[in-house]
């Protein structure tokens, strides 16, 4: 029985990721926040040291942060939290586990980014930043991991249906971003879980490096 860890997964596109691993058999591991603060470097080498020697073949950074803020008005604070939770954490658990997953012959890492991280957005500078940083981390690690067979990708969601989504937008705003989708629907978390739980199975064998938009086409308009 193979063995994820997915950040995340209490809500949301986590949470449909949970749902559909352990659906096709999967053992996984999806601690709290009060197991693991992404947003605390101390609580992230605590947590990597509780995991000891617990066969990971799959890492599955989903947890992120999105605050809504005017460009001008974002403080460091803000914008440093942002970068620990969105990039530096998922750094450095790809970090603690692309070596085992070496040691045991192969893994998959998928980090959830966004639409965002190629799209302009009022609001978004930290957030979008973040993922773009996400996205070249990806690429970066791929290209450090492939000769030891672990495949390293990220998936960038465009709308997506979750309380997030909604607390974040007025029904108005969203019915007017619905009807720029060639498809004309958002996409639902199991839309984002199926493409995500494919990267990281042991069947996908040479998709590596790659960012693959999930958006029904938002970013083609």
């Amino acid at each position: 029985m193979p063995v994820a860890l997915v950040t995340g997964g209490s809500r949301g596109i986590g949470s449909a990721i949970v749902t559909r691993l352990r659906t096709d058999g999967w053992a996984v591991l999806a601690p709290t926040r009060a197991e693991l603060d992404l947003a605390s470097t101390a609580s992230i080498e605590a947590y990597l040291g509780a995991l000891g020697a617990v066969d990971i073949f799959a890492l599955i950074n989903d947890a992120g942060i999105n605050p809504i803020t005017k460009f001008t008005d974002i403080s460091i604070e803000e914008w440093q939290r942002v970068q620990q939770v969105n990039v530096t954490a998922p750094f450095r658990l790809m970090q603690h586990l692309a070596p085992h997953m070496t040691a045991r012959g192969g893994g998959r890492i998928v980090n959830i980014s966004s639409v965002y991280s190629f799209l302009g957005r009022a609001g978004r500078a930290s957030y979008g930043a973040s993922k773009g940083a996400l996205n070249q981390l990806t690429r970066m690690a791929a290209v450090e991991f492939g000769p030891s067979n672990v495949l390293v990708n990220a998936v960038a969601p465009g709308i997506v249906m979750t309380d997030l989504t909604r607390q974040n937008n007025s029904a108005e705003t969203l019915e007017s971003i619905r009807l720029q989708v060639p498809t004309q629907r958002f996409a639902e978390p199991s839309d984002i879980a199926d493409v995500v739980c494919y990267l990281a199975s042991p069947g996908n064998r040479y998709i590596t490096g790659q960012v693959i938009v999930v958006d029904g086409g938002l970013s083609l308009v």
